[in-house]
């Protein structure tokens, strides 16, 4: 490991193609390591990654590394006089590249790679941007198919028996039925439709998500924990296997191996600093 660097963050806000603003932080230093991009699992705010990426910056000698929370999510809130509905396809679609474009910002042409948690292992394919990653960590990759949870009734009632009626009758889904933080119903509601088919987002000929899956050479690593209700081995195999044109190396960790739980949001608490952590960074940095 490096010595440990000074470094600088900040709140930054930047604009997707849609005129959508989105707040991000910004972490910089003096290294001369790649950018690091860090995209959200689904209805989880940036602040939960702030540690991992102060510790890409300061203790490895990553360039920068931005976290930041997608549109209707946590700091980016609907803006007055916004009129089109929001949709989750937007993350990827919009907010995704827009912040490959604010990093790429900090320094120009330098080499990036990605890191994505859950929903942020989707957008890489999705987003059209997979091409300026050298590398893209993906922590618990998965579809949101209910049946390929270890909790299939539950997430099944928590999503469409709770979730969807809340959605339509509020506006909104709030973070106290247990799915993270408050999202605009609209999101909601096709994350749901979605996970209600065995093929998820794949089986929307919308999105033509197939053939952008396909055209993904980046290398990827995917990480699964077998403490994970959501990121299960039948979840993991539904997404990466439309990679199909990507280097992919699966790794699985457990409870066990690095002295705590680590559950499906867990990988990014600072007490798996010296085990994950250490392990997928040097993964990422490899070949400098």
């Amino acid at each position: 490991m490096d010595t440990r660097r000074e470094i600088t963050s900040r709140e930054i806000g930047f604009t997707t193609a849609d005129q959508f603003p989105l707040t991000g932080t910004l972490f910089s230093g003096t290294g001369d390591g790649p950018l690091a991009l860090i995209s959200s699992a689904a209805a989880v705010p940036r602040t939960i990654y702030a540690r991992f990426a102060e510790h890409l910056v300061a203790d490895h000698g990553f360039r920068a590394a931005l976290t930041y929370d997608y549109r209707g999510v946590a700091r980016s809130p609907i803006p007055p006089g916004w009129l089109r509905p929001l949709l989750m396809r937007d993350w990827a679609l919009f907010d995704m590249p827009a912040a490959v474009d604010a990093l790429e910002r900090a320094a120009p042409g330098h080499a990036m790679v990605g890191i994505g948690q859950s929903f942020g292992s989707q957008v890489l394919a999705l987003g059209g941007r997979a091409d300026r990653f050298d590398r893209y960590l993906m922590v618990a990759p998965m579809t949101g198919h209910w049946a390929n949870t270890n909790e299939p009734w539950k997430v099944f009632t928590l999503m469409n028996l709770i979730g969807v009626p809340i959605a339509t009758l509020t506006g909104s889904v709030p973070g106290w039925i247990g799915l993270g933080e408050t999202l605009p119903g609209t999101v909601f509601r096709e994350w749901s439709r979605w996970g209600r088919h065995p093929d998820y987002f794949f089986a929307d000929r919308s999105l033509n998500a197939v053939s952008s899956f396909s055209e993904v050479t980046t290398p990827i690593l995917a990480l699964g924990m077998t403490d994970d209700p959501w990121g299960t081995p039948r979840a993991q195999h539904a997404l990466l296997k439309h990679y199909t044109n990507a280097p992919i190396e699966t790794r699985w960790h457990a409870p066990e191996e690095v002295g705590g739980k680590i559950g499906h949001l867990g990988f990014f608490r600072q007490t798996f600093r010296d085990t994950l952590w250490a392990q997928a960074i040097d993964w990422l940095d490899r070949g400098r």
